[in-house]
């Protein structure tokens, strides 16, 4: 099961920076800087397990010298997600970070009535252990006893120091009273024991009367009562998307019947199946099942059959060539889909330099006379100010350099440019020249440049963050300089100068620039649209499609240990680590010939390392097994929470296919003779809290999953399902499906009867 969380991060009325919190898993938002209207603008997508409850925001207030403020919260249930399908698309307000609300964690409780017949019968609660509990000392970990109450009688567990894994195994007797059938309550809270201060709740969970007629033996987790606040508001946008993915023969006849309708179109009909994507897609689903239909047809190998399709549907519909293209139509979603899968890596090295250059430059950049802040240029010299001329002039000057230095990487980008991609326009230019043979050569430049330039080289200089050029998003000095230099390359791809002077005269001073641009633009073009032929394959130096790999590099500081058991006294120590289909290998230098690694088959497990361990909280471990039989363990530390979680992600996806993975682990180390998490002695002790190989984050380098593009692709034939009556194949097709999925959820149904309880204070 595949759970996906779609987060829009918009304005709110505070300061702050914004962690998100996925079931333990937590990502970072870029900080605000001195504003109480603070916009985000991010966009993610999180794969979760099944059993995560809540999806929660945390706002806070960053300070350089001592701990960051939080501000306040925003949480949404799993089951407020799940009963709103479309989406949950509006303003939070934030709550107060109320001691006895930040609940987590699950206890394990069994729970039994003894005795028969005359013999007065008795209630046995026993605590066996819990795992994940808040951390409620400056130590990093909490001092967890339980206290049990039941018919008017309250019994009190051992302290276990220093622990958020405890483990007490105590029985605790009741008389039970068969009176209070439906009133009579047994309750377990969970407190950190505390010798100066009060104590800090923990948690609690309640159980019923009726449920004593039968013996459990149960993870228990508690729901906190939420407080309302007035802190300010957040806007978010977040979709969950559950989807049950079925075996890959469940899908080969829908798969077969897409690669049929672009593999051959009989005796030039138009593939039935594909105009009926095209033609009941809305413009609120067009982009999810273009990118669906992409990445399934290119782990088909016939995306550029597909995208061909497309480009005859949409030339038979346009009558003016200067709309060709420019609507979010299905074929120019499909191809902006397609340029962000196949051409990410040619889109970093081409943008890669200059955009790094105007980061670090950060040089005042304005045309716009309306817009000019002599105080935000400063002074020339000693004894004179800029006027707005000079401060135009050096700005036209500036911005004429980074268009040269640009437009000559993209003549020179045409030796590595994927040759897939150069297939495709090459594909799309012949057709438009079919479709309109106009003696100047004009529209057929216009219609590779909507793509290339307006679709992805422009967007990408906008937003560097949101096409991962940059960590973080710019200024907003930087974000004007970078604004008028994509304005300069879309004027470039409408190769039309005149327009642009006479919606925006003060771009006249680039139109010399501008002009060169189209002439050079259009030679790329011809360059690029040619390079398929064999003569011309033999230069080529392209870099492979990404798609089917994963691949991940970058210094961390790693501790290396024999035995996961082994206590840690050595210090961490730096490494370049480079992930790659196979291996994971670090060295001390990153073109160090000399390097040791690990085979991913052999990795069982890779999760997060208590903070209270090393005294940060950015420490993931690496669990394998050797050749030799024994555990080996590396610790890696990582400046930020971000990183960890990317390379948290990018390992647990690498090693998905692993057959000897662990279902528990110790988030602690072994030191002074036992588990510093749940103090367990025994070295061999498998493990206190469970593992999450399903949590990680949606990456643009992510191997293709074939199933679950097909599994989305059905879910929308489904919502349109009215609509394919006449096609008597897919209506069957669509209607085994529905059969088999309707099989797994009975079958999960039978499984999970009676097997959980949520219980609610």
């Amino acid at each position: 099961m595949l759970l996906n969380v779609e987060c829009f991060l918009s304005h709110s009325d505070f300061l702050g920076q914004l962690f998100t919190f996925f079931s333990r898993n937590t990502k970072s938002e870029a900080t605000i800087w001195k504003t109480l209207s603070p916009f985000w603008g991010e966009e993610y997508t999180v794969h979760l397990p099944p059993y995560f409850r809540t999806v929660s925001f945390y706002v806070l207030d960053e300070d350089s010298l001592s701990r960051d403020d939080v501000i306040g919260k925003v949480s949404i249930t799993k089951e407020v997600l799940t009963a709103k399908p479309q989406g949950v698309d509006g303003w939070m307000s934030l709550t107060e970070i109320d001691p006895d609300e930040e609940v987590q964690g699950e206890i394990h409780l069994q729970i039994s009535v003894l005795g028969d017949g005359d013999i007065p019968r008795k209630l046995c609660c026993q605590v066996l252990e819990a795992r994940d509990l808040a951390k409620k000392d400056r130590n990093g970990a909490s001092d967890p006893f339980v206290r049990v109450r039941y018919n008017g009688k309250t019994y009190e567990s051992t302290v276990v120091k220093k622990s958020c894994y405890p483990r007490w195994n105590e029985s605790f007797e009741f008389e039970l009273d068969e009176t209070l059938a439906d009133t009579g309550l047994l309750s377990v809270e969970v407190w950190d024991w505390d010798l100066v201060s009060r104590n800090d709740f923990l948690g609690k969970v309640t159980v019923q009367n009726r449920h004593f007629l039968e013996s459990l033996e149960i993870w228990f987790r508690g729901f906190p009562h939420v407080l309302k606040g007035t802190l300010g508001s957040l806007r978010l946008q977040l979709r969950l998307r559950d989807e049950v993915v079925l075996p890959s023969s469940h899908y080969k006849p829908v798969t077969e019947l897409l690669s049929q309708s672009v593999g051959s179109q009989l005796n030039g009909n138009w593939p039935d199946f594909i105009m009926l994507i095209d033609e009941t897609t809305t413009a609120e689903s067009r982009q999810e099942v273009a990118n669906n239909l992409v990445k399934l047809f290119l782990g088909q190998g016939l995306v550029k059959e597909f995208l061909d399709v497309l480009f005859k549907l949409e030339l038979e519909k346009t009558t003016e060539p200067n709309t060709l293209f420019r609507s979010n139509s299905l074929a120019s979603k499909s191809m902006e889909s397609f340029l962000k899968v196949a051409g990410m890596q040619y889109l970093h090295r081409l943008l890669g330099p200059i955009i790094n250059r105007i980061f670090e430059e950060k040089k005042y950049v304005e045309l716009d006379p309306s817009k000019v802040e002599l105080k935000e240029a400063g002074c020339a010299g000693l004894h004179r100010q800029q006027t707005e001329s000079d401060i135009i002039q050096q700005s036209s000057s500036l911005l004429q350099s980074y268009l040269s230095e640009l437009l000559t990487s993209i003549l020179q980008s045409a030796s590595y440019c994927p040759l897939l991609i150069c297939q495709v326009f090459h594909q799309l230019y012949l057709r438009v020249q079919e479709c309109f043979p106009d003696p100047e050569y004009r529209v057929k430049f216009i219609a590779v440049t909507s793509f290339l330039c307006l679709r992805f080289i422009s967007p990408a200089i906008m937003s560097p963050k949101l096409f991962h050029l940059r960590e973080k998003h710019a200024d907003a000095r930087t974000s004007r300089t970078l604004l008028l230099l994509a304005k300069a390359v879309q004027t470039i791809g409408n190769m039309d100068t005149l327009a642009c002077c006479s919606k925006e005269p003060w771009m006249v001073c680039l139109q010399s620039a501008i002009q060169q641009g189209i002439t050079q633009l259009k030679d790329f073009i011809t360059k690029l649209v040619n390079c398929h032929e064999p003569e011309d394959l033999e230069l080529q130096t392209r870099m492979s499609l990404q798609c089917g790999t994963m691949e991940k590099e970058g210094f961390l500081f790693l501790h290396r240990t024999k035995d996961k058991c082994m206590p840690m006294t050595s210090p961490f120590k730096k490494y370049y680590v480079t992930l790659s289909k196979d291996t994971l290998s670090y060295s001390r230098t990153q073109h160090s010939k000399k390097s040791l690694f690990i085979s991913l088959p052999k990795i069982r497990a890779v999760e997060k390392v208590e903070e209270k361990c090393f005294g940060s909280a950015n420490v993931m471990q690496i669990i394998s097994s050797e050749d030799s039989g024994q555990m080996g363990c590396e610790k890696g530390y990582l400046m930020s929470v971000n990183e960890l979680n990317h390379w948290l992600s990018a390992l647990r996806k690498a090693c998905s296919h692993n057959t000897n993975t662990m279902s528990c682990y110790h988030p602690g180390i072994y030191k002074a003779d036992r588990w510093s998490c749940c103090h367990q002695k025994e070295k061999s002790d498998p493990g206190c809290d469970k593992t999450r190989h399903g949590v990680t984050l949606q990456e643009w380098y992510d191997p293709l999953d074939p199933d679950l593009e097909a599994q989305l692709i059905y879910q929308h034939l489904c919502s349109v399902q009215h609509k394919v009556d006449g096609l008597s194949k897919l209506f069957s097709i669509l209607q085994d499906l529905h059969d088999a999925h309707a099989a797994v959820e009975e079958e999960e149904r039978s499984k999970n009867k009676n097997l959980f309880l949520e219980l609610q204070t």
